[in-house]
């Protein structure tokens, strides 16, 4: 895995994937070593404090297009209509692509979150079950595919835990070696 120049393809990162793949995980982990900040596209998709319910469509794109705008970000989500309308501003493209049955451990094992009901998180696993089988769907397998193929820029496919760890772990040292041969430089 070979990374771009991280002081410029790294300027605008986006992560995708379906609920439970560890977006957010990377996303923070990513946004720290860069230092810059997390857009979470769940904090826009619905209203503050309200779990399961939408934000005004209207208002949420205005937000969004608003993050987009940023010089410098780490956004990350599962929304693929969002994903699309800020796809012409991301410099990096990463599409983490795990099994649905690892994706359920993962939200089973941080639990029932940000208000939901018991039944909420029963749907929420039910719906990232149906990841793949979802079609006509913007939130599917499908839809992320045909965005990641159509990205143009710097992109990775993290399919196994042990490709998302290692690619923070390979970012985190190329971002030391750009800044140790700027310092060089500098001297």
């Amino acid at each position: 895995m070979t990374f771009p120049n991280p002081s410029a393809a790294f300027d605008r990162m986006l992560i995708m994937g379906n609920g439970g793949a560890g977006k957010t995980w990377l996303a923070c982990r990513i946004a720290e070593q860069l230092h810059h900040p997390v857009v979470h596209l769940d904090d826009m998709h619905w209203e503050p404090g309200r779990y399961g319910i939408d934000r005004d469509r209207a208002l949420r794109d205005e937000m969004v297009m608003a993050a987009a705008e940023g010089d410098a970000w780490v956004m990350e989500g599962v929304y693929g209509q969002l994903v699309n309308m800020v796809l012409n501003r991301t410099t990096i493209l990463v599409w983490i692509d795990l099994p649905e049955e690892e994706c359920i451990a993962n939200i089973k094992l941080r639990g029932i979150q940000g208000g939901e009901t018991a039944t909420q998180f029963d749907g929420l696993l039910n719906w990232v079950a149906e990841y793949r089988s979802r079609t006509n769907n913007w939130n599917s397998f499908e839809t992320h595919a045909r965005l990641f193929s159509v990205f143009s820029r710097p992109k990775f496919l993290l399919s196994n835990r042990e490709a998302v760890t290692d690619f923070a772990d390979r970012l985190s040292t190329s971002i030391n070696e750009a800044a140790d041969e700027r310092a060089q430089i500098s001297e």
